[in-house]
């Protein structure tokens, strides 16, 4: 059964990013407004207005994503500078981000549309308690950046999801230099927000030579959160592009971010669609590491966040037998999984290559063998692998081999699938 390509959106942001371009890339690439204004509607949140409207940007045809936030005093154009907060305790109410979590988990949203939405703000929440010394769910952000932020970054997931868009593409992220103002006072350019953002997944950056804030948190906490990887366009077949706008319109180059949607071309040398997933696959060489030391290693290192975790035996200089540990993981966890990975074996060097992976699509279930509920996971083309944990605690309280209980949970699985296929399990 041939699987059907992915559909994947190349985001070009060589002129920047904030969450408001984002969206207004999206609805011109053909995302439907309705869909993403059910989606703000079912946030349950007033006191806003937002309008998409075909405007010129250094004489390229773009939508702006305008969004006016009523903040009981005046309406405020947003210009998605959400990373300013406002201490003074009397211009706006706050609203703390464990405030905008509880919103979005009480939501009326589509699951990937939530799940994806809740990982971008958990991320920018974290980073802001990271520069203010706070714990992320404590940071707090004024009613209007919180509004408009929530705003952004909801939008650009329902748009992602109109869309239908799997995998996410970017090319490096514009900053520029000097300073802004924000309500902190003059802070550097890019915002220390943004610095951290781009650093926590090793996104690539270029520098442009002007003062304006190019890239936003907002923008950048959504690309880096959600984008399987960063370079140029990967070969697609194109099926729509979009050009969303930034607030202002400076001479000499276009104030927009590009986004190209289409279909992954399939790798011939691969049998796969397009470029594969980037992880990071981290390695470390032992030479004087217990068995039980690099047992209890594995087991922590997939706990740390490590897609897979394993060692290869290896000869040394001098004939030394050794081990080499390897660890898989995405980009954001890799630092969680290094510091395992030192604490536990205490190398003293680690050393980290980037490679692609192509995970194949699956859904979980479980069968009941005997009374007995056992996990199993199914690929999109049928295939049954059996959670062998739950095959052993059933083997053992059946007092039944554990390859007769692996072939029986297939056995099960198998016609259960074919009975009752899931709708819409395929890509």
């Amino acid at each position: 059964m041939r699987r059907r390509p992915a559909t994947v959106a190349w985001f070009n942001c060589a002129a920047g990013v904030a969450g408001d371009m984002l969206l207004g890339a999206l609805i011109d690439a053909g995302a439907d407004p309705d869909q993403v204004a059910d989606a703000l509607g079912g946030l349950g949140l007033d006191g806003y207005a937002l309008t998409f409207e075909r405007v010129q940007r250094g004489g390229v045809g773009a939508t702006w994503a305008n969004v006016v936030v009523d903040d009981h005093h005046h309406d405020h154009h947003h210009h998605d500078h959400d990373h300013d907060h406002d201490h003074d305790g009397h211009e706006h109410p706050h609203r703390p981000a464990r405030e905008v979590f509880a919103i979005l988990d009480g939501a009326d949203l589509p699951t990937r549309v939530r799940e994806r939405a809740v990982a971008a703000y958990r991320v920018l929440a974290e980073v802001e308690g990271e520069i203010h010394g706070i714990h992320p769910d404590e940071v707090e952000l004024h009613e209007v950046g919180a509004l408009d932020a929530i705003i952004d970054v909801v939008g650009v997931c329902a748009a992602l999801e109109s869309l239908g868009v799997q995998r996410i593409v970017c090319s490096p992220i514009a900053v520029g230099h000097g300073t802004v103002h924000a309500a902190h006072g003059v802070l550097p350019n890019p915002a220390p927000a943004v610095v951290r953002l781009l650093a926590r997944v090793g996104a690539p950056a270029v520098g442009v030579d002007t003062t304006m804030e190019l890239s936003t948190p907002t923008g950048v906490a959504l690309l880096t959160t959600l984008a399987d990887g960063f370079g140029p366009m990967p070969a697609l077949d194109v099926s729509s592009v979009g050009f969303g706008a930034g607030t202002a319109d400076p001479p000499g180059r276009p104030n927009v971010v590009n986004v190209v949607v289409g279909a992954q071309v399939a790798d011939d040398s691969t049998g796969v669609s397009g470029a594969g997933r980037e992880a990071r696959l981290l390695e470390a060489n032992l030479d004087d590491a217990t068995g039980e030391v690099l047992a209890h290693t594995i087991a922590a290192l997939l706990e740390a966040g490590a897609h897979d975790a394993w060692v290869t035996p290896i000869v040394m200089k001098k004939g030394r037998p050794a081990h080499t540990v390897h660890a898989l993981c995405d980009h954001p966890a890799a630092a969680r999984v290094v510091g395992v990975l030192v604490a536990e074996t205490g190398t003293l060097g680690v050393r980290a290559s980037t490679v692609e992976r192509w995970p194949q699509r699956r859904r979980e279930s479980a069968v009941e063998l005997d009374g007995h509920s056992v996990r199993v996971k199914i690929a999109d083309d049928g295939r049954v692998k059996v959670e062998h944990d739950d095959a052993a605690v059933v083997a053992d309280a059946l007092g039944l081999p554990l390859r007769e209980v692996l072939r029986r949970a297939e056995q099960l699985a198998n016609t259960a699938d074919a009975e009752h296929p899931t709708p819409g399990s395929g890509p």
